[in-house]
């Protein structure tokens, strides 16, 4: 074989080459997009870190993308509810615009509030709420159905979601008076603050049921 054969065969295989990781950085970029533009129904192709717990597929219970799911942990404080678990899906609010903003500019989401691991009250209803991390302003979402699931839309960034055992199921109520059963925070609102801690202090939100 000829200098001149050989010189077309060694070029072609430096662009082979050259060309190789360009897909794969091109798939890390659109997974980064993906994970940055909030609630979506696309799958990252991103490969997660090692020992992280990602879940591609929605659980039991979830109806939207389980990064954004609100785990909601038991309070304790409710005879046979110390098992239980909740889990409220979070999607964005249908718009024509692709995502529902309020008059103040907060997103509009839809809530689906799921318990299981327990049985429906004798007495009283279980009743969601959402409110604000200041609980300066208080939503009534609804008592939950035979199923323990309740739907309902929130218009705040961050926000608290509270199931409370109330006695009787007042849709005009403002706000809840019984024992909180389950709580949980949204995503947006998981930052946590060292303040009240020591410089090398930290506490783990395990301590209040959550993993």
């Amino acid at each position: 074989m000829t200098a001149r054969a050989v010189m077309p065969i060694a070029i072609v295989a430096l662009a082979t080459i050259s060309m190789g990781p360009a897909p794969k950085e091109a798939a890390t970029a659109t997974a980064v997009c993906t994970a940055r533009a909030g609630p979506s129904t696309t799958t990252s192709t991103q490969a997660p870190r090692k020992g992280a717990a990602v879940r591609s597929e929605p659980g039991p219970g979830e109806v939207g993308p389980p990064y954004f799911a609100i785990e909601l942990a038991p309070t304790k404080k409710v005879p046979g509810t110390a098992r239980a678990r909740g889990v409220a899906s979070v999607t964005f609010a249908p718009s024509p615009y692709g995502i529902a903003v309020g008059s103040d500019g907060s997103y509009t989401v839809d809530l689906h509030i799921a318990l299981s691991g327990l049985r429906p009250p004798a007495n009283g209803h279980l009743v969601a709420w959402a409110t604000t991390p200041q609980i300066d302003r208080i939503r009534r979402i609804g008592a939950l159905d035979e199923n323990l699931s309740v739907d309902g839309r929130v218009t705040w960034n961050q926000f608290l979601l509270i199931v409370t055992l109330e006695k009787g199921d007042d849709p005009a109520a403002t706000t809840w008076s019984g024992p909180i059963v389950f709580r949980g925070v949204s995503r947006s609102g998981l930052m946590h603050t060292m303040a009240g801690h020591g410089p090398f202090q930290q506490e783990w939100c395990a301590k209040y049921g959550y993993e």
